[in-house]
């Protein structure tokens, strides 16, 4: 898989008084996003619970390029940008982008894996996250860490 894009619809729901896309969608489109690229890989939801982990967040950001309007045709592009050796720890990047090419902003997140039962960080990763993490495609500046 060299890269996990997909288009998105702009729904009025999504919109600030301002008529553009209000900042919190965003950020669901990016989770929406990495959810969507986990199942299509196999970890899903469902499998998570069983097996008592799941993804958290430490950080998420986003830089605002230009504005998103309703009506416009936008694709979510999902790189892992950084990586630990084991897969605990992770960046991820989201780009949303016109079909003009032009870049209207850009999502991080750095997360890690919880075990849900204990509520703690899982050391070490269940290998079904390590796989996973590893199949998703690498952003060009990609960083793996011990």
């Amino acid at each position: 898989m060299a890269i996990f894009t997909k288009e998105i619809s702009i729904r009025w729901a999504d919109l600030d008084p301002n008529f553009h896309l209000r900042h919190s969608a965003y950020y669901d489109f990016g989770a929406q996003h990495r959810m969507e690229i986990l199942i299509d890989l196999g970890l899903t939801p469902l499998l998570m619970h069983q097996q008592h982990f799941g993804p958290i967040l430490f950080k998420e950001s986003c830089v605002f390029k230009r504005e998103i309007h309703f009506g416009e045709t936008i694709s979510i592009t999902t790189k892992m940008s950084k990586m630990k050796k084991d897969a605990s720890r992770w960046s991820i990047t989201h780009e949303l982008i016109d079909n003009k090419g032009t870049v209207k902003a850009i999502i991080t997140v750095d997360g890690a894996w919880m075990d849900t039962k204990l509520r703690k960080l899982c050391q070490p990763v269940p290998s079904i996250a390590v796989e996973t993490l590893n199949a998703i495609p690498k952003a060009d500046d990609f960083i793996l860490e011990e």
